[in-house]
């Protein structure tokens, strides 16, 4: 159910129909946009946003899909479908081009069948061939001219015509020539043709001296067109000769229509297809539009969203600022949202960014918003908005509100989304009030899904207490007195009334009169709930900051502990197995002297077999001689400023002080206290073992390098969003050694600048941070210089 049934009217959802008509490229694709409707059914609306999206896909790359000859069959099929019907030459040559069309999307999309199943869907049931289509340029020219080959009969119908208007051309032209040698014809006259005969033109005076008939004349009467006598029959048979031509081509249109009849009903699945194609395209070229996307779709009720935009609005400010994004959520615990704030803060813009979208959504529409939003399916879309005063049925703006109020709570159940602005204004606002909070407890008893716009403070306090409801605000500069259009959710917003009368002007006067009527309480409560939001953002920036450093910690004491870990665990490996090399070599060494010992007292020393002992007495000694090369040298004197590196560790780190025997090292982010006996000087540079390192790691510094851009773009995001995204980037920034950085955040209220440039103090990389040249984005773009 979709109330009332101005709906599209009041969301500007007829607005949206006009611009896919106008992307349409037959009359048939207009229809589709016709009819298309709101539906509850969800896998009908995911295969609707499917095709939409594969339709997307295949703009946004440039594939050459056909875009010609989308024609409308509809008058052209209703001439077939009567007996003895025919169509015209020219409709053939246009049904011919558009069957060619349908073929090759058809061909097109079984092909990309794995890319775009969901379109691929709609081409299988296509069972037409192109025979038609051939038949059809094998009896009619591109000039929309039945051929001559079309029939036998009228190949020597037109060449006996032709004959016959050459002999004709003959004959006038002597004629012609003897009536000028006499002097009868105008000057510069030349024969013509009237009522489809040739004519000569003759001097009134003269018209007695040839002979023939009189066909015309000229506007003064003193010209005749007469038809030589000796021409006449001639014409007669050339007349003769165009009806039977007529009659031919006529039987061989007929006997085309025929054939074409007998495939009716595959010609209309083809057309509406081709129709439907049409549709689709234009749905698809206004997402690329509007930047619509595919959510993800739940079967159930659902709404969060995050970075919706309002399509119309989109539009009409694109290219002159940015709109804000929405981001809202509602779900089975809180189902209804009560937005405050001040006056064209944003409150119905909101309101009606959630009608459009859902009503999108459901009519098959990909929408401006994250595509990990979760959109659900409603099974009504109820809507009070704007003001509905009826001179007609005699109702105020007031009694029309509660009309709609009745609809509402008789109709709507928990599937349902109600959407209410300004709930309960127009009357008496204690009255209203308490009216409007009734309203709103009914529809949560109903568990019913929506969200409603106020200024009640009896609502807020209402929607502060009651389960179901949440409060939300649409954020104000009350320092500027501007609104920022952001919807915070979990606290009522304050209307800034006396601040915005104060900005406006009005006497100091009437504004302390005002206040003073208004009440201590209320006043108060107006600044209470600023301070409240005020506090709470410091103390939300304290937690998100709190929360940062501890992650850090946890990751550097990992990191630490891993180190650790591997020290300890390499430094056994490397004991042991000099423990085994020294003792295998030990029984080595005893077991080659008590064999020398014995093959010389065997030998009685003799000369030759002493030289071979000392010769593998030697070899032993050189071994020996190698196990000390690789045995540990004499501790290397270091310095402050050096760099080390653990012996058998790859990672190197920078000494910044000596003490005795230990030394304080910095490993990265990371101080270390070791002994110096466990250090050696690292001869790799810094920038090299850093490669290296992320090498082993996985991790590709050049690839990194060329796809790295020194330019990060901001703008439009929010600020929980901006932190993650622009650690990531200084990181890597700081890995490839890039001297020099710009970050897009734009100018608006300097929110964005001022949280980037305080986060940025963090890092002991940067070494200064400025505007940009005031020619070039001034103090929308920050630069970072890097140490």
């Amino acid at each position: 159910m979709i109330y009332p049934d101005s709906f599209e009217q009041k969301l500007g959802f007829d607005q949206i129909r006009s611009k896919l008509k106008s992307y349409c490229l037959s009359y048939a694709g207009e229809e589709w946009v016709d009819r298309m409707r709101f539906s509850t059914e969800f896998n009908f609306i995911k295969a609707l946003l499917k095709q939409n999206l594969e339709f997307r896909l295949i703009l946004e790359k440039g594939e050459p899909f056909p875009d010609r000859h989308f024609f409308d069959p509809a008058e052209w099929l209703r001439k077939v479908a009567l007996e003895g019907n025919w169509l015209e030459a020219d409709e053939f040559l246009n049904m011919a081009y558009s069957l060619e069309t349908i073929l090759a999307c058809r061909d097109f999309l079984n092909k990309s069948a794995e890319t775009y199943p969901e379109l691929q869907k709609l081409a299988s049931p296509i069972s037409i061939g192109n025979e038609l289509s051939k038949k059809v340029f094998s009896t009619i020219d591109d000039k929309s001219m039945v051929r001559d080959s079309a029939s036998p009969e009228l190949a020597t119908i037109r060449k006996r015509l032709r004959e016959e208007q050459s002999r004709i051309r003959k004959l006038t032209e002597q004629i012609f020539r003897n009536a000028v040698s006499e002097q009868w014809v105008p000057d510069g006259a030349l024969p013509t043709i009237r009522d489809g005969r040739v004519v000569i033109p003759i001097l009134a005076e003269h018209k007695r001296r040839m002979k023939g008939f009189i066909m015309d004349e000229s506007a003064t009467g003193q010209t005749v067109f007469m038809e030589p006598a000796e021409v006449l029959e001639a014409n007669n048979e050339i007349r003769d000769l165009e009806h039977e031509e007529k009659r031919e081509v006529v039987r061989i249109l007929t006997a085309l229509t025929n054939v074409f009849r007998e495939h009716l009903q595959p010609l209309r699945q083809a057309y509406r297809f081709l129709a439907q194609i049409d549709f689709i395209r234009a749905k698809a070229k206004f997402s690329l539009e509007i930047n619509g996307d595919l959510p993800l779709l739940e079967q159930g009720q659902e709404l969060t969203w995050y970075n919706a935009r309002h399509p119309l609005l989109y539009l009409s400010l694109k290219g002159k600022r940015e709109v804000v994004p929405l981001s809202i959520e509602l779900n089975k615990e809180h189902s209804m949202l009560l937005v405050s704030g001040p006056n064209a803060g944003g409150k119905s813009v909101c309101l009606k960014t959630v009608g459009l979208l859902q009503y999108m959504v459901q009519c098959g529409i990909l929408v401006p918003l994250s595509d990990r939003s979760r959109v659900g399916i409603f099974s009504d879309i109820l809507l009070d908005i704007g003001d509905q005063q009826s001179l007609e049925n005699d109702l105020s703006t007031y009694s029309s509100h509660l009309r709609n109020m009745k609809v509402f709570t008789e109709s709507a159940t928990s599937k349902s989304l109600v959407l209410l602005d300004e709930l309960g204004s127009g009357t008496d606002p204690n009255f209203g009030g308490a009216i409007a909070q009734a309203i709103l407890e009914s529809l949560l008893q109903k568990r019913v899904w929506g969200v409603a716009t106020t200024h009640y403070y009896n609502l807020k306090l209402f929607a502060g207490q009651r389960q179901g409801i949440r409060n939300a605000a649409m954020r104000f500069d009350d320092k500027n007195l501007q609104p920022l259009f952001v919807l915070d959710i979990g606290k009522p917003g304050s209307s800034f009334a006396l601040e915005i009368a104060k900005k406006i002007g009005l006497p100091t006067n009437t504004l302390t009169e005002a206040e003073r009527l208004v009440g201590k309480d209320l006043a108060g409560f107006e600044r209470l709930v600023r301070s409240l939001e005020k506090e709470k953002q410091e103390l939300t920036e304290k937690v998100r900051k709190l929360d940062r450093q501890e992650t850090e910690l946890k990751q550097s004491l990992s990191r630490y502990q891993s180190l650790y870990s591997d020290l300890e665990s390499r430094k056994k490996e490397i004991i042991t197995k000099a423990r085994e090399d020294a003792s295998n070599l030990l029984k080595q060494t005893n077991r080659e002297i008590e064999k020398t010992i014995r093959h010389i007292k065997e030998n009685k020393a003799e000369k030759k077999e002493t030289l071979k002992v000392r010769q593998n007495l030697r070899t032993l000694t050189d071994r020996v001689g190698d196990v000390e090369a690789q045995a540990p040298k004499a501790a290397p004197v270091f310095s402050e400023g050096d760099r080390v590196r653990i012996v058998g560790q790859d990672s190197s780190g920078t000494i910044l002080s000596i003490s005795g025997k230990n030394a304080t090292v910095q490993f990265g982010l990371l101080k270390s206290v070791t002994k110096l006996d466990r250090l050696e000087k690292a001869d790799v540079p810094v920038e090299k073992e850093v490669t290296n390192r992320l090498r082993s790691a996985g991790i590709n510094v050049l690839e990194k390098r060329a796809n790295f851009s020194d330019t990060l773009d901001v703008r439009g995001k929010r600020v929980d969003e901006v932190i993650g995204i622009l650690d990531q980037f200084m990181d890597t920034a700081i890995l490839l050694g890039v001297g020099e950085v710009r970050i897009l955040h734009g100018k608006g209220e300097g929110v964005l600048r001022k949280v980037i440039r305080d986060h940025l103090k963090r890092y002991r990389e940067v070494a200064s941070v400025r505007d940009e040249h005031v020619e070039h984005g001034g103090d929308g773009i920050t630069i970072v210089v890097l140490k």
